[in-house]
């Protein structure tokens, strides 16, 4: 049935799609070099379409005079340069950020029943998401230029900024030069810089944040923090950053979140995300004794439970500025996470955080490296070029953050 039924749409479509020839006073056009393109013949190409291919025929017209050819039709139906329909890109790119561009030609197979290529999906995947991204960048040089609009709406309670960092396999030309994690050897990844912006409104009855449902919008790239860092700031911005009554950052200890944190949200409460700061105090438990977990734990109920988790950071510096080791490594481990919490002892102030109902984890952000990133780059065997990282990550945060109709309506009423 579903069979017939296509067969029948595409008779009817191709019935549609064929255009007559131009009438006398429409036979000339104006060709981009300047002069007039006349029309030369009805000319026909094959497309593929929601109901299966079609052939569009519909008029030419060439320029004498520097040979350029047109097909206005094609710009009208937004056909050019393409053997698929709007419809048919459409559902190539939701199933191309979705899963491998092999899947996602079965699925459009199986649940379409239309045959295309794995490598048309991929190319009209990241075609489509090349140009979210392009369009993302016009907005990013309005942020630069501060020229963007006063978001206009209620004041929004809290509103988050979260920034993180994750590796992505890229294929050998794109890592050229750059040292990998390991001491000689070179890079095999790529890092993504990921941000989200969410809400919150409320908590609960034991006064823990609830973030409001269905707040959360990504944005990212593999790119420089610089570049970045007007990203996320162009996302807040458009979320109401403007208007928000508390502003806050979480992140972890990285220096260029902090960098960026100070260059455009000033304004805003800073934390450190209070996990990772536990991880760091972890890390000194295991130097100071490596091979004996009860002893770890011990040392961190006295140094996370009584100093950290109560925000006690500059007794906690002096604790581990006291603690000598005749290892020089591990003696200059805990020189460097005394350092670690001394530089971010305002952005731990835990229960003064939590005093004010806010979040003191960065665990959205974790979660959207593993769903945004993860979960569609980091395959089995993947290896991309930043270009088409680019182009995936653009697209599958349009299509997560609710955004990839509206695009698509732009596209269609442009």
């Amino acid at each position: 049935m579903r069979a017939a039924l296509h067969q029948a749409g595409a008779t009817a479509l191709a019935e549609l799609l064929k255009f007559e020839a131009p009438t006398a006073e429409q036979r000339q056009l104006p060709c981009p070099c300047g002069h007039p393109a006349q029309y030369q013949e009805l000319r026909s190409k094959p497309v593929l379409t929601m109901v299966g291919p079609v052939r569009v025929s519909r008029p030419y017209y060439l320029c004498a005079h520097c040979g350029a050819g047109q097909f206005p039709v094609d710009a009208e139906l937004d056909i050019e340069n393409t053997e698929f329909s709007p419809g048919v890109r459409r559902m190539q790119a939701m199933v191309g950020q979705e899963a491998p561009f092999d899947h996602g030609r079965e699925q459009m197979k199986v649940l379409a029943g239309l045959e295309v290529t794995t490598k048309s999906v991929e190319r009209t995947a990241e075609a489509i998401g090349a140009d979210i991204a392009q369009r993302e960048q016009a907005e990013i040089q309005q942020a630069l230029q501060l020229e963007l609009p006063v978001v206009a709406g209620e004041p929004i309670p809290v509103l988050y900024v979260q920034m993180d960092g994750t590796g992505v396999p890229v294929v050998k030309k794109e890592t050229g030069g750059r040292q990998g994690k390991t001491q000689g050897q070179p890079a095999h990844t790529r890092e993504v810089k990921l941000g989200c912006v969410f809400t919150q409104t409320t908590w609960d009855q034991e006064g823990y944040p609830i973030r409001d449902p269905d707040s959360t919008t990504y944005t990212g790239a593999i790119e420089s923090a610089e570049e970045f860092g007007r990203r996320i700031y162009a996302e807040a911005w458009v979320r109401g950053f403007s208007r928000a009554l508390q502003k806050v950052v979480i992140g972890d200890g990285a220096e260029w979140i902090w960098n960026l944190v100070a260059l455009h949200f000033s304004d805003a409460i800073q934390i450190v995300d209070v996990y990772h700061a536990r991880q760091h105090l972890w890390e000194v438990a295991r130097q100071l004794y490596p091979n004996d977990e009860r002893k770890q734990k011990a040392w961190m109920k006295i140094h996370q439970k009584r100093l950290l988790d109560r925000g006690k950071i500059e007794k906690l510096v002096g604790a581990l500025r006291s603690m000598e080791s005749a290892n020089p490594e591990v003696a200059e481990k805990i020189r460097h996470e005394a350092d670690y919490f001394e530089r971010n002892a305002e952005r731990m102030r835990y229960p003064k955080f939590r005093r004010q109902h806010l979040f003191v984890g960065s665990g959205v952000i974790e979660a959207g490296c593993k769903t945004v990133v993860a979960s569609r780059l980091k395959r089995s065997g993947m290896f991309w070029t930043v270009r088409g990282a680019n182009a995936i990550l653009a697209l599958r945060c349009c299509h997560l953050n609710g955004e990839f109709e509206d695009y698509w309506e732009a596209r269609r009423v442009a």
